[in-house]
């Protein structure tokens, strides 16, 4: 029984504090009893709850209020404070006398008495008054009644005594549960019916969820719901005080059977409002008067209950409910709370059944959570660990088990539940295995079948939570019919009259006499004891997953399991290789959890009496699946892999020695799960359990094992792979938590002594098992080598991060361990007591939490304590004798290591560290989605060279066989270094490892075996660094090769020179050089602008090396003159004549050095040695070509204005337009502004930048005058454009600009086929990067876009005046940002092109993406195609060959059309190279044979000064500028080139990948250092030629090759059949262009083919050494496309023909001829074949195999029908000499054939075109068109533009009657002469046609009439 109410009080309004407020506060007047009650001491503040918005006068009387606040006292007991508020005038000592009236009303007097009429006099002020009721029950109604009939007595003025009521009020008891039924009265003719709930646990709600529901809607409640479980601050708004009570009761009902035990305040007073601001969780509420105060609250969710809004701050996140919880509980609120919608959709709804009342729902409500919380918790009683029965239960609970076994590992939301406090207090509580149950208990264990039955069937769930709902309703009111209660109220209005006094003051005396009465009374009767019902608490079915995840990934699991077993009985068997086969496949299948707890099951079966000892073979086996196991493992555990092998990892072992036995924990250690606290916490708690429970079973039970089944069974306890026959013993076996019950039942009956012992005995138990772990965990965290201290510090912080027992790694112990790992001092005994005192602490600390815990006594503590550090250094010991017979095992049998083949020279610099190679993104080595055997990962090991870094080795995985993998690439062309942390194939472990990155695109990812200590894996890394970046570029491979080069400190210089002549020549060379140059040239040097790719950052070391290298020698010398060299000069010269420069610009016309001298002024231009000392610039060859008017002393002048001295030089000519290429670095403005400035137009420091800027301009014109087309050209009027220079500045197309035209028939230099149709692609086309697009100026005047209204189709200007301007003499292309400053030609004879280059950096940026893309690291995500394509798009690689292409075409075409075009871009050594080189390959055939390449590469890119070194990053100086691969992106865009014209070279694609590996591998000297002069300083240049002879290595790439090419075709193309004056034109779009598969291709089987001596491996005896009358399919071979070479392997017919003819002239014992003879003699025979046929073909044996490449495309420039730029394109159709048949016709037909066929009569395909206005049929006007004529097919066609392919129209001659001449009809072309139009009739109707001149118009007739006359 217990006290309805515990006090009654008055409260009444007391003045403020300060004078002339109205705002008061509470004073209490009275309260009953006075003495604090013993048991419930009166609540503090209740005046403060009693007005929450403060006590405040009002000028009107308001009706009475009732509310219930909650308070909270100190033991967490709530009190329910009901108040009810009416108001009474203002009594004078109520108010101070300055008070002014409320509202603004006029003052009253405070001494004036209200008058005793019934109306209230308007000046009159009202207090509030309240009547608070306290209890510890919560009856609202029963409580707002009492109250109110205690107002209504005092309103109405009752005769009844207040005192006698009150008094009964405070001592009516009831019972609190049990359900039972009490009428009261309280002495006024009233009577009230109070029920009991039928249980305690169960919440009491009435309406309060169904409320909650209405004000705020499912969504916004469910939010609430989770972040009150997940612990957020939640704060409740609302006018009203009762609907805030109402909502923060409603939301605790919902959390039942969590209690909440945080901060609980339904009405917070105004005054406590910073208690909001407090760091802990609550449920609040406050009235919506004071929101704005809580708007600065930033992590507090806030719901509004009027609003009906529920805000979550930004950095709040709510974990939702897990799926498919979370759905189903919303559908399951929607049927409830709106039933009408299942049915909103039928076509005949049935009749409206009546909703639920609402108390009704409200249970409803309630039940959907009650079914949420049994789903939820599930099976939680199986993870309840008892760790103490007597005296009290300790129970645990075993979260990480329950989240596994639910497989909710990942969710946030239950992880969070699970580590809250509600959570914490439902263990304790309910954890408790004997107490009275409730309706929560009996739905866990009984109706989770039927829930998980129900799930999918709506009316089902309804029906089971209409159930629960009766349930919940019954509890509430357990007695259906109840008597009314039968209470006075006060009448209406009654608040309104003036009573006849204030509320009277009580008669204390009398209240307390009925108190003492009734207590006295109490006392007499017999305590009413309720006896509780307890029982065992019903654990209910085993756990099961919420939703089986991964149900149908492993559905050949069984099979899986099928291996495990049959490899761990192999093993026991002895069967060991069998079981190593098995191997592989079982790491593999232990990723799965079954195979893991199949494993530990299998493993156990092998253990007897806890000990198992195996040989080192089978011990090894055991402890790699052991880790495979454990490596998935999280620190939590939670599926008990961990906990199941604990007791198998003290079990196994192997004998070292006599004495001496290993156990596997020792080889077990490095995993998260044995340093993380939670996890021994656990399985300590697991253990004592299953001890605690052996001590009570029966001895008869106890001898079936239980010691078994606590070592290993508790892991599996209810876990869902266990086996029937377990299931059926779990059943007839007590649990744990059956014992604990049947003993806390019989304990009361227990004598004293028996219980102590009891006590005692269960103390014992939980000691002996921390001894025993404390044992077990210093196996598991003391490293076998305890000098390392390597397992702890690699975990250092690990029990940091984890949860709430997160003490046990502190930062002490993480900071010393960090120190004992820094340090390596060398003091091993320092370390080791490091590594002991930090597991002495770790252990300690789990010692005191559990022990503490499970109540064990201080002094067994003490005594724990000291033995800790004792078992600890013993374990050390034993670990000591353990740690040193282990390394005098013998080694793991590890396979041989297999050494690498070397080239001459090459020396091995680190012997072969063990490495496993692992698989990169490149998935066709591993196996993968492409399928062939898992050649990755492979055992081996890694070999540094003086040359090469190389990895050889065997794949790990057995089943692929004996293959050798290597992979290799030079030193040289590593790119980057970066260490990983790898996990080994065999092993589990984490190893160091690096990867490295190569630009010859190879990625070696590489994990050192764990015997490569960290000191080797150092040293290696260091020797790398030395090799990849020497002092010296003497360091490299290709100086050092052979002279032993790792002698540590090798002196720069040691090469001894063969030839000292030739050594003095570069001295004597150098030393004029010097003389010459004199300071002049030194001082000229600061003004140089930063290099390209610098600018903005300061110069970095290595551009300052020509300073260096200058003497200052103080005579300023002027340059010699050429006439007068000097002896000592003549042998330079000789040399210098002798390059390749020279030889090409004999053959191109351009003059040699002697006709120079001697000035033949017939020549335009000649060859100037004014450079051969390398004075005027460094970067250029010694011998320059020059216009022929040039002085030499002018061009020093000259230089002066380019960037790098590098002034306009010819490098080329055209043989057919006499038209030459020059090239020269960008222009630079002089003095200090240039330098910051150089973009900017030049502010010339005058006289000096004046003269020279002439200079400049008469240079440019010295070239113009030299072509012979433009010598004598009068004023250029008619160029690309008439910019003048304001224009140019400003960049704005004129209105003046003329455009042009390229395709000129009436020019005789410029052929039809130059021409041809088609059409330019736009500069500006493709690829995001800002890239070399055209500026937009470029392309209004080479497109002409609207200046000269629209252009005409052909290309040609629109209709007025049909001018054929000419063509600027000279284009000058170069960069935007340069070209603003040159002054424009005043007769416009040269013409600016500015395009935008992309920088050097763009090109690194970009081959470093390229890298990644065509390499990746790691295996990507998604596994598709599209990922790499898209980072292949990504890396713009191919954008910018791509606008190379387009530039270099552009300039083609412009040679080609007979113009001049210097390229002037950047410092004139990258991107200009690039142009310059590929513009010479397409337009000279020459440069597309073998010697013209090497004589290209030679010239453009050795001679003139590309800096190899520099790029390259070739030396340690050059280390940060990383690599910039100019010259390879050169090289892929030949291989574009040769790709669309693989019949015009005669190197074949091999050669490029060939020198696109050596120019980066340093094997040879020819693509070191940046220049000539560089090469001559260090001896190179001519050394060649006097040590060719005697040296057996090659040390230039070119003599290598001519080598190679004489043994064997590699280099050369079969198809090579040229025609001589072929210009190639390639497509240039990127989805023309290929990925180059140098980029992609490798073969593990030899490494990179490009070392031939290397690659050459023996040759296949399958296919050589068959066995005579072997079955023919002898030779047949598996061939694996990253691993074999399939050229090797198949090479094509004609390769395979040639080794044939040598093997068999072998065979008859010939001298086996050349195979280039042979060729050669081929071809002449089928060339004299061909001619007896009477045809001339093409010379190629493999032409039907190319019929339809294309031989060469034709491309012009012309306006595009749209495009404001200069428009590049090219046409698809065939051209010149190509065939009009399609390629099938082609394949029915002899191709030498096909080729003769049209060959001559090309003309007849496409006779004769070009534009001619026609009239459309009827009533349509004049239109441009382009026509055709073709004899062939005898037609006319017509196209819209030139370039369409698309034909609009055919007329077909056989129709044609007559062609005569016409007469202009209306809407003609205006401006045309008459006789330029002519009449087509045929047979059907009349075409009008008009030429653009008469002329024009008699060829059109002439042809027509040809074409009739033939036919």
């Amino acid at each position: 029984m217990a006290r309805l109410a515990d006090y009654f009080v008055l409260v009444a309004f007391g003045p403020g504090p300060r004078a002339g407020s109205e705002e008061g506060h509470g004073q209490i007047l009275q309260r009953f009893p006075e003495k604090d009650w013993e048991d419930n001491p009166f609540p503090q503040g209740i005046e403060l709850f009693c007005q929450p918005s403060g006590w405040q006068l009002c000028p009107e009387r308001n009706p009475p209020t009732f509310f219930i606040a909650v308070l909270t006292d100190i033991n967490s007991e709530r009190h329910y404070c009901a108040c009810l508020t009416f108001w009474e005038p203002v009594e004078p000592s109520q108010v101070r006398p300055e008070a002014p009236a409320c509202r603004g009303e006029e003052e009253e007097e405070a001494g004036e008495r209200p008058s005793p009429s019934a109306l209230v006099p308007p000046t009159q002020l009202f207090a509030p008054k309240t009547l608070v009721l306290v209890s510890r029950l919560d009856h609202a109604e029963v409580f707002r009644n009492s109250l109110g009939l205690i107002y209504t007595i005092h309103v109405e003025g009752l005769s009844v005594s207040l005192e006698n009521v009150i008094g009964n009020l405070l001592t009516c008891t009831i019972p609190i549960t049990g359900g039972s039924q009490r009428t009261i009265s309280l002495g006024a003719g009233d009577r009230q019916v109070i029920q009991t709930p039928l249980t305690d646990s169960l919440p009491v709600s009435c309406c309060s969820v169904a409320l909650l529901f209405r004000q705020l809607g499912i969504t916004n409640v469910l939010a609430l719901f989770c972040a009150a479980l997940t612990e957020h601050k939640i704060l409740f708004l609302s006018r009203s005080y009762q609907r805030l009570t109402d909502a923060c009761r409603g939301l605790l009902a919902l959390l039942f059977p969590l209690r909440y035990s945080f901060t609980y305040v339904p009405i917070l007073p105004a005054q406590l409002l910073e208690v909001l601001s407090t760091p802990t969780p609550f449920i609040i509420g406050v009235n919506s008067l004071f929101q704005s105060a809580t708007q600065e609250l930033l992590d507090v969710i806030v719901a509004d209950l009027d609003g009906g809004t529920v805000t979550v701050p930004e950095c709040v996140h709510i974990p939702p409910l897990p799926e498919p919880l979370h759905s189903q509980t919303h559908s399951a609120l929607c049927m409830v709370l709106d039933p009408e919608l299942e049915l909103a959709d039928l076509a005949f709804p049935p009749p409206a059944t009546s909703a639920s009342s609402l108390k009704m729902q409200d249970k409803e409500l309630r039940a959907v959570f009650l079914r949420l919380f049994a789903q939820l918790l599930q099976g939680y009683r199986w993870c309840l660990h008892i760790v103490r029965i007597h005296p009290e239960p300790v129970i645990r609970f075993h979260k990480a088990a329950f989240l596994g076994q639910r497989g909710l590992v990942e969710d946030d939301f239950l992880l969070k539940v699970l580590e809250g406090m509600a959570f914490a207090g439902f263990v304790s509580e309910r954890g408790v295995p004997y107490r009275t149950t409730d309706l929560f208990d009996e739905l866990v264990a009984n109706e989770v079948k039927r829930m998980r039955a129900d799930e999918n069937q709506p009316h089902r769930v309804l029906r089971h939570v209409k159930e629960l709902a009766e349930q919940l309703y019954k509890n509430e009111n357990p007695y259906p019919a109840v008597t009314m209660h039968k209470v006075q109220r006060p009448g209406e209005g009654s608040h309104r009259r003036v009573p006849p006094r204030p509320f009277p003051r009580l008669d204390e005396g009398t209240v307390q006499w009925i108190i003492d009465q009734a207590t006295a009374k109490l006392q007499g009767a017999p305590p009413a004891v309720r006896a509780e019902k307890k029982a065992t608490v019903p654990s209910g079915p085993p756990m099961a997953a919420i939703v089986e995840r991964n149900g149908a990934v492993h559905a050949n699991s069984a099979r899986r399991l099928e291996v495990v077993r049959n490899c761990i009985s192999y093993v026991f068997e002895g069967k060991m290789l069998e079981a190593k086969k098995l191997l592989p496949a079982v790491l593999r299948a232990l990723k799965g959890r079954a195979a893991r707890r199949c494993l530990t099951r299998e493993l156990h079966l092998h253990v007897q009496q806890n000990r198992a000892v195996l040989d080192h073979q089978q011990f090894d086996f055991v402890v790699r699946m052991m880790n495979c196991c454990l490596q998935d493992c999280t620190a939590l555990d939670e599926h008990g892999i961990a906990a199941a092998l604990l007791p198998l990892v003290t079990a196994f072992c192997r004998k070292l020695s006599p004495g001496v036995t290993q156990f596997a924990y020792s080889c077990v250690q490095e995993h998260v799960v044995w340093s993380t606290p939670q996890f021994w916490e656990a399985m300590f708690y697991g253990d004592v359990q299953t001890h605690i429970r052996a001590l009570y079973l029966e001895p008869a039970e106890e001898e079936d094992g239980p010691v078994m089944k606590g070592e290993v069974g508790l892991a599996e306890a209810g876990a869902p792979g266990k086996e029937d026959k377990e299931e059926e013993e779990e059943e007839e076996e007590r649990s744990a938590l059956d014992v604990a019950s049947e003993q806390r039942r019989l304990w009361p009956t227990l004598g004293r002594e028996k219980q102590q012992e009891l006590v005692q005995k269960e103390e014992s138990t939980v000691f002996s098992q921390a001894i025993h772990y404390a044992n077990r965990m210093s196996y598991l965290l003391l490293p076998l080598d305890s000098s390392k201290s390597r397992l702890l510090r690699e975990r250092a912080g690990l029990g940091d991060l984890e949860s709430v027992s997160n003490s046990l790694v502190t930062n002490s112990m993480a900071g010393s361990m960090a120190e004992s790992y820094d340090t390596e001092s060398g003091f091993e005994d320092a370390e080791t007591s490091d590594v002991a005192g930090a597991v002495v602490r770790f252990i300690n600390r789990f010692v005191d939490k559990v022990c503490t815990e499970s109540g064990v006594t201080s002094e067994h503590l003490k005594g724990l304590h000291v033995m800790v550090p004792d078992i600890v250094q013993m374990h050390i010991e034993t670990l000591e004798a353990v740690h040193r017979e282990s390394k005098r095992l013998p080694p793991i049998q590890k396979p041989k290591l297999l050494r690498p083949s070397l080239l001459p020279g090459e020396e091995c610099v680190l012997d072969g560290l063990r490495v496993y190679l692992l698989p990169d993104g490149r998935e066709e080595g591993s196996g993968g989605s492409v399928g062939g055997p898992a050649l990755l990962p492979a055992e081996g090991a890694v070999f540094l060279t003086t040359y090469r870094v190389i990895f050889t080795g065997m794949p790990t995985d057995p089943l692929v066989g004996e293959q050798v993998v290597v992979r290799s690439f030079p030193v040289a062309s590593l790119t980057k270094e970066k260490r990983i942390s790898a996990q080994a194939p065999t092993d589990q472990f984490l190893q160091d490892g690096l990867q490295l990155r190569s630009c010859t695109f190879q990625l070696l990812k590489m994990a050192f075996d764990e015997e490569v200590g960290s000191e080797s894996a150092e040293v290696f890394r260091k020797h790398l660094h030395k090799l990849r970046y020497p002092a010296d570029i003497r360091g490299t491979f290709a100086f050092t090769a052979g002279s032993s080069v790792h002698t540590a400190s090798r002196q720069p210089r040691t090469t001894k020179e063969k030839s000292p002549s030739l050594r003095t020549l570069s001295r004597n060379l150098v030393k004029n050089a010097k003389k010459t140059i004199g300071r002049q040239y030194v001082t000229r040097k600061k003004y140089n602008p930063p290099s390209w790719e610098q600018r903005g950052q300061p110069v970095p070391p290595e551009d300052q090396d020509d300073e260096i290298s200058v003497s200052e020698e103080p005579e300023p010398s002027t340059l010699t003159p050429a006439s007068a060299l000097k002896p000592s000069d003549r042998l330079t010269m000789n040399s210098l004549v002798e390059r390749a420069c020279c030889r090409d610009y004999q053959r191109l016309g351009l003059g040699t050095l002697s006709s120079s001298l001697s000035r033949a002024k017939s020549e335009p231009f000649r060859v100037t040695p004014v450079n051969r000392m390398y004075a005027i610039c460094r970067s250029y060859p010694g011998l320059l070509i020059v216009p022929q008017s040039i002085q030499d002393n002018t061009l020093q002048r000259i230089s002066r204005c380019y960037r790098q001295n590098r002034f306009p030089v010819v490098c080329w000519r055209s043989s057919r337009s006499k038209a030459v290429l020059l090239r020269s670095g960008g222009l630079h403005g002089k003095g200090v502004v240039g330098l910051f400035k150089a973009q900017n137009a030049p502010s010339p420091g005058q006289s000096q930048a004046d003269s020279s800027s002439l200079e400049q301009e008469k240079y440019l014109q010295a070239v113009v005058s030299s072509m012979p087309r433009h010598a004598d050209a009068a004023s250029g009027r008619n160029t690309l454009s008439g910019f003048s220079s304001m224009h140019m500045a400003s960049h704005a197309p004129s209105p003046r600009a003329r455009v042009t035209t390229l395709s000129n028939p009436t020019t005789a230099s410029v052929t039809r086929r130059t021409a041809p149709r088609g059409k330019w692609g736009s500069i500006r086309a493709g690829g995001r990067s800002s890239g070399s697009s055209l500026g937009v100026d470029v392309g209004s005047r080479l497109a002409g876009k609207d200046l000269l209204g629209t252009p005409q189709p052909n290309g040609a200007p629109s209709e007025p005046g049909f001018l054929r301007p000419q063509r600027a003499a000279l284009y000058i292309i170069g960069d935007k940002a340069q070209l603003k400053g040159v002054r424009p030609d005043p007769l416009q004879q040269w013409e600016l092109v500015p395009i935008e280059v992309f920088e050097v950096r763009q090109v690194k940026a970009s081959f470093k993406k390229l890298l990644k893309a065509c390499v990746p690291g790691c295996p990507a995500g998604e596994q598709s195609p599209a990922s790499y394509l898209r980072s292949l798009e990504e890396s713009e690689w191919l954008s910018q060959i791509h606008k190379l292409l387009q530039v270099s075409v552009l300039v083609v075409e412009l040679l080609d059309s007979g113009s001049s075009v210097l390229v002037s871009l950047e410092d004139g050594w990258d991107i200009t190279t690039q142009v310059v080189s590929l513009v010479q390959l397409l337009s000279d055939p020459y440069y597309r044979t073998l010697e013209g390449f090497r004589l290209l590469v030679e010239k453009e890119w050795l001679s003139f000064g590309h800096r190899f070194t520099h790029r390259g990053a070739h030396t340690l100086a050059g280390q940060s500028g990383g690599f910039a691969p100019i010259f390879l992106q050169f090289l892929d865009c030949v291989h574009q080139v040769h790709t669309q014209f693989p019949m015009e070279f005669e190197f074949s694609q091999f050669y490029l990948k060939f020198l696109s590996y050596h120019h980066v591998s340093h094997r040879f000297r020819t693509f070191l250092l940046d220049s000539d002069y560089e090469r001559i300083e260090l001896g190179l240049l001519y050394e060649e030629k006097g040590e060719r002879k005697s040296q057996q290595a090659c040390k230039s790439v070119w003599e290598y090759v001519e080598r190679l090419s004489k043994k064997t075709p590699v280099f050369y193309n079969y198809m090579y059949a040229p025609e001589d004056t072929e210009v190639l034109r390639p497509y240039s779009n990127v989805s023309n262009l290929k990925v180059w598969d140098f980029y992609t291709r490798e073969t593990l089987a030899e490494g990179p083919p490009y070392d031939w001596e290397l690659a050459q491996g023996p040759p296949e005896p399958l296919e050589e050494e068959r066995p005579d009358g072997g079955a023919p399919q002898s030779r047949r071979r598996v061939i694996w496309p990253c691993y074999d070479s399939r050229l090797r392997a198949q090479p094509d017919a004609i390769s395979r023909l040639l080794e044939e003819l040598q093997r068999l002239e072998a065979e008859l014992g010939r001298p086996s001829e050349r195979w280039k003879d042979t060729w050669d003699r081929v071809k002449a025979a089928q060339r004299s074949e061909a001619r007896q046929d009477g045809r001339s073909t093409p010379s190629s044996l493999l032409m039907s195999s190319v019929s339809h490449h294309r031989r060469s495309l034709g491309v012009y420039l012309q306006e595009g029908p749209v495009g404001s730029t200069l428009s590049l394109s090219l046409d698809s159709d065939q051209s010149s000499s190509s065939t009009p048949s399609s390629g099938r016709q082609a394949a029915r037909r002899s191709t030498s054939t096909l080729y003769s066929q049209f060959q001559t009569a090309e003309s007849e395909n496409r006779s004769y075109e070009g534009t001619l206005y026609k009239k459309g049929a009827f009533m349509k006007p004049w239109k441009a068109r382009w026509f055709v004529l073709d004899k062939t097919k005898h037609q006319l066609r017509y196209y819209d533009h030139r370039v369409d392919t698309e034909c609009k129209g055919v007329i077909d001659l056989a129709e044609v009657e007559s062609v005569t001449p016409g007469t202009p009809s209306m809407g003609a072309p205006k401006m045309v002469d008459e006789k330029a139009f002519f009449d087509v009739k045929t047979t059907r109707r009349v075409y009008n046609f008009c030429a653009q001149d008469v002329h024009l118009a008699q060829q059109w007739v002439d042809r027509l009439q040809s074409c009739l006359s033939d036919a």
